[in-house]
């Protein structure tokens, strides 16, 4: 019988050791995998602010989006928004503003630093602004780019706003009476909306408040957040079970599931929050949770590469989840895997991408820290 309780203490042990060091390696892993996180350094800086730079003033090939009422809505791009006509689209040329302005308060090495700030100096002026803003005001423009173009015209002037530099202030004058603009449409806009728009392209409700959100906490407007959060309350709380395995569709750059929890965890207290993504998304709320990364087959289609975007607004919701509930730190390699897959491809020389992928590269590094 002592030799039976030996033996078995024996066999326990090795146990024991096989389980240590199988614990040991996953940390290992974890570690390494963590190590593997891409990084903004200068050299990667240098790379996203060739993409937004090589593109703010390029005028065509441009898709305006617009709706003609009379013939005063038609001319060249560069007329109707003099400011923001460049990099394909409104929206897109927007959100380059803002990603070279990101860079250049991270970077003030950045290797075309100069010729940035010329060049956001010439777009951005007080007679441009004035320009983009008769132009929502023509008949039948209130609702241009609503959504998507006002939460990356709000991001745009929240970086501005914490931008301590004597350019930042110049252009934030210049950009002010536009963001006027879009922080009423917000506030007229939301009371109206009885329902989301819960799809993963522009109109996704959840990221244009997520966006408007941020500018309305840094900037303490207290009228904007007031309506985002009764908007949030209304629309989202009472959400679960949201369907993540149906995603993503096709043309999706965003995930209708995750985008809606980044703003919930914006708008509630952590406690709160953390409840509420138990019930929403309680497949995530395990650890052994995975998520595989989009695929893009084609990325000369406008439409189809719109997956590495996907991969990047994935990341970035993902990063905040694990940044509002530390205890979910898994899923930040998930994050970081989806980041990776899509990193190296946004610089391939092909219009289709390269005019906006490189912001969403950056807002996905950006939450990465």
């Amino acid at each position: 019988m002592a030799y039976i309780r030996v033996r078995f203490s024996g066999i326990l042990l090795m146990v024991m050791v096989m389980l240590g060091c199988k614990d040991v390696k996953e940390n290992k892993e974890t570690a390494t995998k963590r190590m593997a996180r891409p990084e903004l350094d200068l050299t990667e800086a240098n790379r996203l602010a060739g993409l937004p730079l090589g593109c703010m003033q390029t005028e065509y090939p441009n898709r305006l989006g617009q709706t003609l009422h009379d013939s005063t809505h038609i001319n060249n791009p560069k007329t109707l928004h003099p400011a923001f006509y460049g990099c394909f689209d409104w929206h897109s040329s927007v959100h380059g503003h803002w990603s070279l302005i990101s860079l250049l308060k991270q970077f003030p090495n950045l290797d075309e630093a100069e010729i940035i700030e010329t060049k956001l100096a010439e777009n951005l002026s007080k007679e441009n602004i004035a320009s983009e803003i008769a132009y929502f005001n023509m008949k039948g423009n209130a609702s241009y780019e609503r959504t998507y173009g006002w939460a990356w015209l709000l991001k745009l002037a929240e970086e501005l706003y914490t931008w301590d530099d004597p350019l930042a202030e110049e252009l934030a004058t210049n950009l002010q009476p536009l963001v006027d603009v879009i922080v009423q449409g917000y506030i007229d806009f939301l009371p109206k909306l009885n329902y989301p728009i819960r799809v993963g392209e522009h109109s996704n409700t959840a990221f244009g408040m997520s966006l408007a959100w941020d500018y309305a906490v840094t900037t303490d407007n207290q009228p904007l957040q007031d309506i985002i959060k009764q908007s949030v309350k209304q629309f989202y709380i009472k959400d679960i079970d949201c369907p993540l395995e149906w995603e993503p569709s096709g043309f999706d750059f965003l995930s209708p599931c995750l985008q809606e929890a980044d703003i919930v965890r914006k708008v509630l207290p952590a406690k709160d929050f953390k409840h509420w993504i138990k019930n929403f998304l309680p497949e995530l709320t395990k650890p052994t949770f995975k998520m595989e990364t989009g695929k893009v087959s084609d990325r000369t289609d406008g439409k189809l590469i719109h997956i590495d975007g996907l991969n990047f607004s994935r990341a970035w919701c993902l990063y905040g989840i694990a940044k509002t509930l530390p205890e979910y730190d898994y899923l930040i390699p998930i994050a970081d895997e989806h980041l990776k897959y899509s990193l190296p491809s946004i610089v391939d020389g092909n219009y289709e991408g390269t005019h906006w992928l490189g912001t969403f590269a950056l807002y996905a590094l950006n939450h990465s820290e």
